[in-house]
C-alpha cells in the first residue's frame, strides 16, 4: 500500500514538474515574443516608480499582453531594481524583454518633451516641443517670447518634469552680443559670461542641463566654430583673394547677413570676391548697420543717407576692402561659400521681391533691377 501511495506521489510530482516546466517555457516564450503594439508609444516612468506600475501602464497602452509575465520576467532577468526614470520610446512590436531593457538601460530619455531657447535674427523666444512617436520627430506644442507674451501653462508643466531636455538653438547671422544676452536671460544656466569676439560662435543646437555655466556653453560654441572655420579654410579655392581665416570669417559673416537663401550664398560670395579682385568697395548695408549698433540688438528701421556716408570702421560704402571684424556669426554654408564662390562676372545684386536677389554684371543692368525693386516696394506700400 505504501509503495502504491509513494508511486502515485512520485507520478504526481513528475506531472507537476512537467506542468511547471511547461508554464515556465510558455512564460519565457511570451516574454520574448513580439509584442502587440502596432505603432510606437512614449512611455513615461516617474521617479520612484516600480515595475508593477510600469506593467500597469504598459497594459493600459496595449504594449504588453500580461503584466504578471512582464514583472516576473523582469525580476528573473534581474532588471526590477534597475528601473530608470524618464520618457522612453517603445517601438512597434517590442517584446516584453525588449521593453524591460529599454526602461532599465539608463542614459538620456529617448522621447518626451524638450524646451528650446531660440536665439535668432527673426525667430526668438522659447519653444516647447514633444516627440511624436509615430514619426520620431519633435513637434511644437507651444512657443512664446518671454519679453512680450504670457508664459503658457504647458511650459510651466514641462519645465517641472525631471526628464525634460533643454536646448539652445543659435541661428546663423546672430551676433555674439545677442547670444550672450539670450544666455543671461535663461534662468536654467548659471554664472557670468563676457561677450566673445564677433564671429567665433557656431550657429547650432546645443543641449544644456540645469546649472550649466554660461561660460561653458560659450566655450562649446567657440570650439564648434573653430572646427568649422578650420575645415572651410582647408577646402578653400586656390583663386580666393582671402589671405587668412579671419578674412574668410569676415566675408562669411557678410554673406550670412546678405542672404537667407541657401542657393544664393555662392553667388553673393562671387559678387564680393569679384569686387575685392577689382579693388571696388563692397558697399553692403549690413556692414553699415553693424557700425551703428556694434551688434547690440537690431536697428529696427531703414538706413539713412547720412548713415551710408558716415565713416565707421565697418562702413563698406566708405572703406575699401573688408571691415576689421566679422559682423555676425556665420554658419558652415557661408564659410564654405566665402572661399569657394561661384565663378561669375556679377558685381551687383539687389532684392527681387521673392526673398532672393537679382544679380547683374553692369551698372545699367543693376539700375534696372533696382527700379524693379523700388516698384515692388511701392506696390506693397499701397496694399
Amino acid at each position: 500500500m505504501w509503495r502504491h501511495i509513494a508511486s502515485n506521489a512520485i507520478t504526481l510530482l513528475i506531472v507537476v514538474v512537467f506542468l511547471l516546466g511547461g508554464v515556465i517555457l510558455w512564460g519565457q516564450s511570451q516574454y520574448r515574443a513580439e509584442g502587440p503594439l502596432d505603432s510606437a508609444i512614449c512611455l513615461r516612468v516617474d521617479r520612484g516608480s516600480n515595475m508593477s506600475r510600469v506593467s500597469q501602464e504598459l497594459e493600459k497602452q496595449g504594449a504588453i499582453t500580461n503584466g504578471s509575465i512582464f514583472r516576473i520576467g523582469s525580476d528573473y532577468a534581474d532588471k526590477s531594481d534597475k528601473l530608470k526614470a524618464g520618457s522612453f520610446l517603445v517601438p512597434p512590436g517590442a517584446s516584453m524583454e525588449e521593453i524591460a531593457d529599454i526602461v532599465t538601460r539608463g542614459g538620456a530619455s529617448t522621447c518626451g518633451t524638450e524646451i528650446v531657447y531660440r536665439v535668432g535674427v527673426t525667430r526668438q523666444g522659447v519653444q516647447v516641443r514633444e516627440l511624436d512617436p509615430e514619426t520620431g520627430r519633435f513637434v511644437e506644442v507651444a512657443a512664446f517670447n518671454p519679453a512680450e507674451d504670457e508664459v503658457p501653462a504647458v511650459f510651466t508643466q514641462v519645465n517641472q518634469q525631471p526628464d525634460t531636455r533643454y536646448r539652445i538653438s543659435v541661428a546663423e547671422g546672430v551676433t555674439s552680443w545677442q547670444v550672450v544676452d539670450a544666455l543671461k536671460k535663461i534662468e536654467l544656466l548659471s554664472g557670468e559670461v563676457n561677450v566673445p569676439e564677433e564671429g567665433t560662435l557656431a550657429p547650432d543646437s546645443y543641449e544644456v542641463r540645469a546649472g550649466d555655466a554660461r561660460s561653458d556653453v560659450v566655450q562649446r560654441m567657440q570650439a564648434a566654430q573653430t572646427v568649422l572655420v578650420d575645415a572651410a579654410w582647408e577646402s578653400r579655392s586656390d583663386d580666393t583673394p582671402l589671405k587668412t581665416k579671419e578674412e574668410m570669417l569676415i566675408l562669411a559673416s557678410i554673406i550670412e547677413k546678405e542672404t537667407g537663401v541657401a542657393e544664393e550664398r555662392r553667388q553673393v560670395a562671387s559678387v564680393f570676391t569679384n569686387r575685392l579682385d577689382r579693388g571696388m568697395k563692397l558697399q553692403t548695408d549690413p556692414t553699415v548697420i553693424y557700425g551703428i549698433t556694434k551688434g547690440e540688438g537690431v536697428l529696427g528701421r531703414g538706413l539713412r543717407q547720412s548713415e551710408l556716408r558716415r565713416e565707421t570702421p565697418w562702413n563698406t560704402y566708405v572703406i575699401t576692402g573688408l571691415p576689421p571684424t566679422p559682423i555676425a556669426n556665420p554658419g558652415r554654408a557661408s564659410l564654405e561659400a566665402a572661399v569657394n564662390p561661384d565663378e561669375t562676372e556679377y558685381l551687383f545684386f539687389v532684392a527681387d521681391g521673392t526673398g532672393g536677389h537679382a544679380f547683374a554684371t553692369t551698372l545699367s543692368e543693376h539700375n534696372a533691377n533696382v527700379r524693379k525693386w523700388r516698384q515692388i516696394e511701392a506696390e506693397r506700400a499701397n496694399q
